[in-house]
C-alpha cells in the first residue's frame, strides 16, 4: 500500500544535448516479458549478452512509475540545498577507514596537481531499512523515510529480483539462486544514493583532461542508474577498449554488472569499466545530479565461484583470488577493502602507489584513464 505523500517542491530536468555524440548501442531488457517460461528464456538470453559483451543495458516497464522516481530527485536536490554545515553532521564515523552511509562531502581528491584542483562530487548513502542501520537523517530526509523506504524495497520487488531469476536461469541454476544470496532482510551493504556533481569551468575542465571521475568498476552485484539528463555517463568496450557515451533513455533504468558477480561467476559475468567526464558543451553550464541503487550480496556470502552448467562447459572455474590461492573474501570483508581504497583522502590522481594498490592478497586495483 503506498505511504502518504507529503509536500515536496518539483524537481526540473534540463534539456537533453543536442550534440551528436558517440552514444553505446546497449540492450534493453523489456520487463514486461517476465514471468513467463518464454519471457524469462528471452529475457536470460538478452542478460547474458548484455553482461558478456557490453556490461552496461537499460531495463524498461520495470513497475515502478515516473512521478516515483521524480520525486526521489526531488528529495535528493532539497538535501543538496541545505547549508553544507548541515551535512556535515552527517558524515559517517569511520568515513577514511570504508564507512560510507551518510554524507560524504566533496573534495577528497585532487585532481590536478599543479593548480590543486579538487573533485567537487558529494554523496549522501541511505542503507537498507532491515533493522541492521541506524537511520539519523536531516529533517528534509527523515520527513519522508516511509516513501525512501517504500521506494528503496520496491526496486528488489521489481528489478532486482527479476534480474537475479533472469541470471539464475540463464546460468542454468535453480530460479532462487541469486534471490537466496541477496536476501533484503539479511545484512547487506546496499544503498540508495543522492550523488551530486557541481560543474566546474571550461577552463577547469581542461587541466582534468575533463575527467571528472575516472574509469572504474563498482564493487557489487548491480547498480541502478535512473535517468537524467546530463550526459556524462561513459563505459569502456570490453570488445574494442574503446570509450562510448551512455544516453539517457526515457522511462529507462541503466544498468550495470559489478565486481561482486565477476567473482561470483568465475569472470563470465563482467564488471564494467566506467567513468564521469565533463558534459558537452550545451549541459557543461549545469550540476548533475544522481539518482542510484547499489546492489550487493549478503554480508556472510564468500565470493568462490559458483558451480554452474555454463561456466563449467565455458571454463570460468575460478575467480581470481582461487587462481593465486589467496583467501576467497566475504563480501563484507571484499566491501571494506574496497571502500576503504576508494575513501583514501588527498590522494593525487596519477599517483601509481594509490591507483595500482593491493587492496586485498591476489587483488591489485586499477584506475582506468
Amino acid at each position: 500500500m503506498p505511504v502518504p505523500i507529503p509536500e515536496l517542491g518539483s524537481f526540473n530536468y534540463v534539456p537533453e544535448t543536442k550534440e551528436d555524440l558517440d552514444w553505446a548501442d546497449l540492450v534493453t531488457l523489456d520487463f514486461s516479458l517476465y514471468g513467463t517460461p518464454e519471457g524469462n528464456k528471452q529475457l536470460a538470453k538478452e542478460l547474458i549478452e548484455a553482461v558478456r559483451h557490453h556490461g552496461f543495458f537499460y531495463v524498461k516497464n520495470f513497475n515502478i512509475s515516473q512521478e516515483r522516481v521524480n520525486r526521489q530527485f526531488s528529495l535528493g536536490n532539497q538535501f543538496y540545498n541545505l547549508p553544507l554545515e548541515e551535512k556535515l553532521k552527517y558524515v559517517p564515523e569511520g568515513l577514511d577507514n570504508g564507512a560510507f552511509n551518510g554524507y560524504v562531502p566533496a573534495g577528497r581528491r585532487i585532481l590536478d596537481a599543479a593548480s590543486g584542483l579538487k573533485d567537487r562530487i558529494e554523496i549522501y548513502n541511505i542503507p537498507k531499512f532491515n533493522g541492521d542501520f541506524n537511520h539519523a537523517h536531516p529533517p528534509v530526509v527523515q520527513a519522508f523515510l516511509p516513501e525512501i523506504e517504500e521506494f528503496a524495497r520496491s526496486l528488489h520487488t521489481e528489478v532486482l529480483d527479476p534480474l537475479h531469476v533472469i541470471l539464475a536461469i540463464a546460468l542454468e541454476l535453480p530460479e532462487d539462486f541469486f534471490t537466496n544470496i541477496h536476501k533484503y532482510d539479511i545484512k547487506s551493504e546496499d544503498h540508495l544514493r543522492y550523488m551530486k556533481y557541481s560543474k566546474y569551468t571550461p577552463e577547469e575542465n581542461k587541466k582534468i583532461g575533463s575527467q571528472w571521475v575516472q574509469g572504474h568498476t563498482d564493487l557489487g552485484s548491480w547498480t541502478l542508474l535512473f535517468r537524467q539528463p546530463v550526459a556524462a555517463l561513459q563505459i569502456k568496450g570490453h570488445a574494442t577498449g574503446e570509450w562510448k557515451w551512455v544516453k539517457p533513455q526515457d522511462g529507462t533504468l541503466t544498468v550495470n554488472a559489478c565486481d561482486a558477480l565477476t567473482f561470483l561467476t568465475g569472470g563470465y559475468v563482467r564488471s564494467t569499466i566506467h567513468r564521469v567526464v565533463s558534459p558537452p558543451k550545451d549541459q557543461e553550464h549545469v550540476d548533475r545530479l544522481g539518482l542510484l541503487y547499489f546492489s550487493r550480496p549478503n554480508n556472510d556470502v564468500k565470493l568462490a565461484t559458483i558451480k554452474s552448467p555454463v561456466l563449467e562447459r565455458e571454463g570460468f572455474t575460478q575467480n581470481e583470488f582461487e587462481r593465486s590461492g589467496n583467501p576467497v573474501p566475504t563480501m563484507e570483508e571484499w566491501t571494506f577493502a574496497k571502500q576503504k581504497w576508494q575513501r583514501t583522502k588527498n590522494i593525487v590522481r596519477g599517483d601509481p602507489k594509490y591507483e595500482t594498490a593491493q587492496i586485498l592478497p591476489g587483488y591489485q586495483e586499477k584506475v582506468h584513464a
